[in-house]
């Protein structure tokens, strides 16, 4: 507009917008400011894409526990009272993302909403987890609870709960009425029978309402059966939320997240049913989430997810940044929860916060010393210096990048480990562990296979951390190619 009339001023240019702008999403056009059809069109089918990609990466966590109920629901885990154990230990037929092959885990799901207040007897000795279905940490039982690992009772209370609270219990109130319960005991010289024994004698789980006369509990052993707890990375993404949130209470979630995932068509009492559009439109959100989720996860940007970042940067974990609710100097570091939600399960500080001798540290690596993929063609060795700090016990499991779950192989158990009869040791203490297609000569005990084809990433853990690990006095070495 070049004509002056009596109130023109001059106008900042960056207030405005030219008439034809070239971006990522093509050309966007506009007369004096008003976008072309065309240019809306662009801009609401993008505009879409953002928040469904957004979407994927900070609520993967629910629908990560939508898929792990589902995977026990599969497997005849219905009911709080019914506990899915693995008596064998859990092996690569088990599709959970980066469990272990060395503890014995069992789960189960609360229902608060029709069970109402809920009672766990947790046995000694024991690692239990409590999150609700946003993954939101509700509290520990066993070593790291307030039971300390000497057993003991707990009260779990549903959403906005106002009713009497019995003495004797310790005390958890819930955000959701669906509450995920997992629980892990340890070996004993190698072997899983007293853990097993322990959890079956001592674990009992009922309502309040039902502590006179409770239910008998019902363990399910799924060792070495094949089962999904992984949720979806097409459009099925999107389902897996809609369940969550018809079934929960609105108040489960800030209204901030309820306007966002109601802008997808997903509100709770409606129907999701999106046109081709948008289940289009969703369907790529959620791959190019997923594409996101394993950049972060895998080749972070972010120094602070690297436990050595100075000189190494083999060695990453969303926990580095050394608590449970991903913060960064007061503020929320998304990018390490999408990090941490898409790869493992289960929130507690017990594996975040520096506790030397108490629950579990994990660093994990994808790469190896000249920074390239882990490749299942090549063979590699990593040393582990003498007198790893691990109270209990340590262990190096193999995952499959694609499903983040423990590598399908020959190998029963994709581990090496310092359990009787596991890794040997070198004469000045260190240990050495291989990954390649095959074992080299003598190293079968200290060997974990891998496939040609396919890249591996592994997860060293410690249970029982002791403060050389904490303090970076000891470290892991290089993951070294030797061919």
């Amino acid at each position: 507009m070049s004509e002056k009339y009596k109130m023109t001023t001059e106008i900042p240019e960056a207030i405005t917008i030219p008439d034809q702008v070239e971006t990522s999403i093509g050309t966007l056009e506009f007369f004096d400011g008003m976008p072309s059809d065309e240019t809306v069109s662009k801009a609401y089918d993008f505009h879409d894409l953002q928040r469904g990609v957004s979407v994927f990466l900070d609520e993967m966590r629910a629908a990560s526990l939508v898929a792990m109920r589902e995977g026990l629901r599969d497997m005849g885990v219905i009911r709080s009272n019914q506990v899915a154990i693995f008596e064998d230990l859990m092996d690569s037929k088990a599709l959970w993302l980066t469990a272990n092959s060395e503890t014995v885990y069992a789960s189960t799901f609360l229902d608060l909403n029709t069970d109402g207040p809920t009672v766990i007897e947790s046995p000694p000795n024991v690692l239990g987890i409590l999150d609700d279905m946003w993954f939101r940490y509700v509290g520990d039982t066993g070593n790291a609870g307030p039971d300390r690992g000497k057993g003991g009772k707990y009260l779990i209370l549903p959403p906005g709960y106002e009713g009497d609270v019995p003495d004797g219990y310790h005390v958890y109130q819930s955000q959701t009425y669906g509450i995920w319960f997992l629980v892990r005991g340890f070996l004993v010289e190698g072997d899983s029978g007293p853990a097993v024994k322990n959890l079956k004698e001592g674990l009992r789980i009922y309502a309040l309402a039902k502590a006179d006369n409770p239910p008998a509990m019902e363990f399910i052993n799924v060792s070495g059966k094949y089962n999904n707890t992984i949720h979806a990375n097409n459009f099925q993404f999107f389902e897996e939320i809609n369940t969550l949130i018809q079934e929960e209470h609105d108040d489960s979630i800030s209204r901030e997240t309820r306007g966002r995932l109601a802008q997808l068509g997903i509100v709770k009492g409606r129907p999701f049913e999106p046109d081709e559009r948008m289940r289009n439109i969703l369907n790529e959100a959620a791959l190019i989430g997923a594409a996101a989720a394993r950049s972060m996860s895998f080749r972070s940007r972010d120094d602070v997810t690297y436990f050595y970042p100075d000189d190494d940067k083999t060695w990453f974990s969303a926990f580095a940044v050394g608590n449970h609710e991903f913060l960064v100097d007061n503020w929320l570091f998304h990018d390490a929860r999408s990090m941490f939600h898409y790869n493992a399960t289960g929130i507690t500080p017990a594996m975040a916060i520096a506790m030397p001798g108490v629950g579990s540290q994990y660093a994990a690596a994808a790469c190896d010393s000249d920074g390239e993929w882990l490749d299942g063609a090549h063979t590699y060795k990593l040393t582990l210096p003498p007198n790893p700090p691990a109270k209990d016990f340590w262990s190096v499991v193999a995952y499959d990048t694609q499903t983040r779950a423990m590598l399908q192989t020959d190998q029963q158990f994709p581990s090496v480990n310092n359990q009787p009869g596991g890794a040997k040791s070198n004469a000045d203490g260190s240990t050495d562990v291989y990954l390649g297609p095959e074992a080299p000569a003598g190293k079968e005990r200290n060997w974990i296979q891998t496939i040609p084809g396919k890249s591996v990433w592994i997860i060293l853990r410690l249970y029982g951390p002791l403060e050389p690990w904490f303090d970076k006095t000891w470290r892991p070495g290089a993951i070294v190619k030797l061919d």
